[in-house]
């Protein structure tokens, strides 16, 4: 068996391909878009790498690749936590203990190479993108934007050496209508009528950007594992959920004016994409974008991705209210489960409310690391 770099077009194809053959049999598998896998490991498209090094590795075994992994650096991270924690990411790897070590180890010497005392994952790159590992809820489909792998990876990257650094939640919540509790409580907060919270403005869309980037960067600082994203990285985010972000299901909220806090949630067009197994044409991304705009109940569902409210701001029920709108939105679309994801094990208050609002914690990820 080999650990090679990837280095030439045709091993990055083999890096993205390995899931395919990996979960072929696994029904809750939906695979990426290949071409968007291979813009996401283009330097050119992507603006992570203007300030941190990804390299990615194949294990190959009599020809054949058996797994896969990336070792990269993260300036932002160890910069804003000041540390020298290195990442591992896009694990996928047959079920043979050799074969992750392997890949781990590749993993931990390419960041001691690069200063790093501590490798930890998995990061596909960074909390501001899919990570974690998934532990248990192995029997659905991921919502968009999740991940989902084999039950033993746990198994094989534990015996690998590495613990546990944290565990994330998913909550769903599967209901026709809106929870008494959550009506009552927004009732109370309206009648103080201390902030407003309004959706997307599609005619000043780059201001309404701006906005949310202002609270972004102000909201989740002081969260564990917080990466803060460059402006390009974040135009980059942007530029690729616009074309599937509902307007109506994105808010906004503002204290006289000034930004407080911010709520997205989307579509969970995994459902569509599922059926095109990882190749989609021009066609079929109009027909997608076609359905889930003029027929959204055909989704059914939905994912609230992020949402933060500024420190100053706080306990005053703009969270509440956040929970409140995405539930009257999302049911006037036919979305009658959704997804609150991921939130911090450690995050007490936002896991009460979720089971507030009668969700369930039916998937939970895990980040894990390894001292180098």
């Amino acid at each position: 068996m080999q650990i090679i770099p990837v280095t030439t077009k045709q091993q990055l194809k083999q890096f993205i391909l390995l899931p395919f053959s990996l979960y072929k049999k696994d029904p809750n598998w939906v695979a990426p878009m290949i071409s968007e896998q291979m813009k996401y490991f283009n330097p050119l498209e992507n603006p992570y790498y203007e300030h941190s090094e990804v390299q990615l590795f194949l294990a190959i075994s009599k020809g054949k690749v058996v797994g896969r992994i990336s070792a990269h650096t993260n300036t932002q991270h160890n910069k804003f936590h000041e540390d020298k924690v290195g990442f591992f990411g896009f694990f996928e790897c047959i079920n043979d203990q050799k074969v992750a070590d392997a890949l781990l180890e590749t993993a931990k010497d390419w960041n001691c190479k690069h200063g790093m005392d501590t490798l930890r994952g998995p990061m596909n790159l960074s909390t501001n993108d899919e990570c974690g590992l998934l532990i248990e809820g192995f029997d659905t489909p991921p919502f968009v934007m999740m991940v989902h792998n084999h039950p033993y990876y746990l198994g094989l990257i534990e015996k690998a050496g590495f613990v546990k650094a944290m565990d994330l939640n998913a909550w769903l919540t599967e209901t026709l209508e809106v929870p008494e509790r959550l009506i009552r409580l927004a009732k109370m907060i309206e009648r103080k009528n201390t902030f407003t919270i309004r959706t997307l403005n599609k005619k000043d869309l780059k201001h309404d950007i701006e906005t949310v980037f202002t609270v972004y960067q102000a909201a989740w600082e002081r969260n564990w594992g917080f990466v803060p994203m460059t402006k390009k990285e974040f135009d980059h985010l942007v530029a690729t959920l616009l074309p599937i972000v509902d307007p109506e299901m994105v808010f906004i909220a503002e204290v006289d004016g000034k930004p407080a806090g911010f709520c997205v949630g989307l579509p969970d067009y995994n459902v569509i994409l599922k059926k095109f197994n990882g190749r989609i044409t021009p066609l079929g991304i109009f027909w997608m974008l076609y359905y889930t705009k003029f027929f959204p109940k055909k989704l059914g569902r939905a994912r609230v991705l992020t949402m933060g409210v500024v420190k100053e701001f706080q306990n005053r029920g703009i969270d509440i209210m956040f929970y409140y709108h995405s539930f009257i939105n999302g049911h006037k679309k036919g979305f009658y489960q959704g997804e609150y994801s991921w939130v911090l094990e450690t995050n007490t208050m936002m896991n009460q409310i979720a089971v507030d609002l009668m969700a369930r914690a039916y998937k939970k990820f895990r980040i894990l690391d390894s001292k180098i």
